[in-house]
């Protein structure tokens, strides 16, 4: 059977669910992004509502993948900290498949489905060994590839850092927070890199997250990361084309 060219990638997230349809050979929408607010309580009936909505307004009836703030194990899943807990035990995919009404519907983590986004068509693209993906946002989302093959589920950042969450030092909303400047900031960054890059023999990190648009505020600073260190360059399309890579 020939792979699907054409599938709808919706990227779940805390605050919105965002979606399009993807042609998954060149790593482009093919339609407008639509994306709607999150709601609050973000139950799965909620948010499978709120998909319906989008899948209705992008008349689509075929393949879905989607990326999701959490851990999925065979289907089920098992951690979503950012949404409400009654999502731990739910049967996310038979669940969301038969009432979405499509016969390939592929789940997996967030993070992931933007690495996946990286290493087939951005900054990730041909590289081989140890690529890890991480996105400095208001946490650390991680995704860990060896030979262009996902280790799925990683959750490297809260890897502790003096006793904390590396998160509570090296995202950029620790950052923000903290008012620190790039140059301090940087340091929490390059050490926390310097740790995945001992523990896991990394080869190159991407670095995603709105920071990725100033690279040349941090990348340069990074003196302890022996690694090759680059910016994502899929930006805000990433989330939505790897939920559909997912399913390709």
């Amino acid at each position: 059977m020939a792979r699907a060219k054409k599938i709808m990638g919706v990227d779940i997230g805390g605050t919105g669910i965002k979606a399009a349809i993807v042609d998954v050979a060149k790593g482009e929408l093919i339609t407008e992004r639509v994306r709607l607010e999150t709601p609050q309580p973000a139950t799965p009936a909620a948010v499978l509502s709120t998909i319906k909505k989008i899948k209705k307004e992008l008349d689509w009836s075929g393949p879905i993948g989607c990326g999701f703030p959490g851990s999925i194990k065979e289907g089920v899943v098992h951690r979503a900290p950012n949404l409400d807990p009654s999502w731990v035990g739910y049967e996310i995919v038979n669940k969301f498949k038969k009432s979405l009404g499509c016969d390939r519907l592929v789940v997996g983590n967030d993070a992931d489905a933007a690495g996946l986004a990286e290493l087939r068509f951005g900054a990730a693209k041909g590289l081989s060994g140890t690529v890890m993906m991480v996105t400095l946002g208001t946490g650390i989302g991680t995704a860990l590839f060896y030979n262009g093959v996902l280790i799925p589920n990683t959750e490297l950042g809260h890897l502790e850092m003096k006793g904390e969450d590396a998160e509570a030092f090296a995202s950029n909303s620790a950052r923000e927070n903290n008012d620190w400047s790039w140059k301090k900031w940087s340091k929490q960054v390059d050490r926390y890199l310097s740790k995945l890059e001992y523990y896991l023999g990394v080869d190159v990190f991407v670095i995603g997250g709105g920071v990725s648009k100033k690279p040349e505020k941090f990348i340069p600073r990074l003196e302890k990361v022996a690694s090759t260190v680059v910016a994502a360059d899929m930006g805000n399309l990433a989330g939505i084309v790897g939920a559909a890579s997912l399913a390709a």
